[in-house]
């Protein structure tokens, strides 16, 4: 820990080093995917139509370490506007470096900043690593269960 990381908005012109780390998100989920290509689009699509925004965690040398995506919601709870951050992923050659602390942080600071009612996220039930960061860093878990329906596609 300590080492130096830097968080900032991702361009355009970061689409190939975020789809990377994307794919080793996809693949720490045990998501396949056929088409090594689709991380790069779904990106690009969802930055493009603003459904959502992507930072990106560099370490000092400027190496893409890190990433993260939120989608701007709503809660009709708090009447308010609220966060789903939905992606959180350090690489592992960027893990204990604070990449992780500094990706949550800047979107804690943003949505503060935005003025929204909370952020949300989820993570796997076996993922103590990523509970700890987040219960450190303020998170609770919520008294609601989590339901999942997949649809197909």
């Amino acid at each position: 820990m300590g080492a130096e990381v830097n968080v900032r908005t991702a361009e355009e012109a970061d689409l190939g080093a975020v789809a990377g780390l994307f794919r080793g998100y996809l693949e720490f989920y045990e998501v396949a995917v056929a088409d090594p290509e689709a991380p790069r689009r779904y990106l690009e699509e969802r930055i493009r139509a603003g459904d959502s925004f992507v930072l990106l965690a560099e370490d000092g040398d400027g190496r893409a370490i890190g990433f993260a995506q939120v989608y701007p919601t709503w809660s009709s709870l708090a009447l308010a506007p609220s966060w789903l951050l939905n992606d959180l992923y350090v690489a592992p050659e960027g893990r204990r470096t604070g990449a992780g602390r500094a990706l949550l942080r800047e979107v804690l600071d943003r949505g503060r900043a935005a003025g929204v009612s909370a952020v949300t996220l989820e993570t796997g039930y076996e993922n103590r690593v990523a509970q700890a960061l987040y219960e450190a860093e303020g998170f609770e878990r919520d008294p609601f269960h989590v339901y999942f329906h997949e649809l197909g596609k």
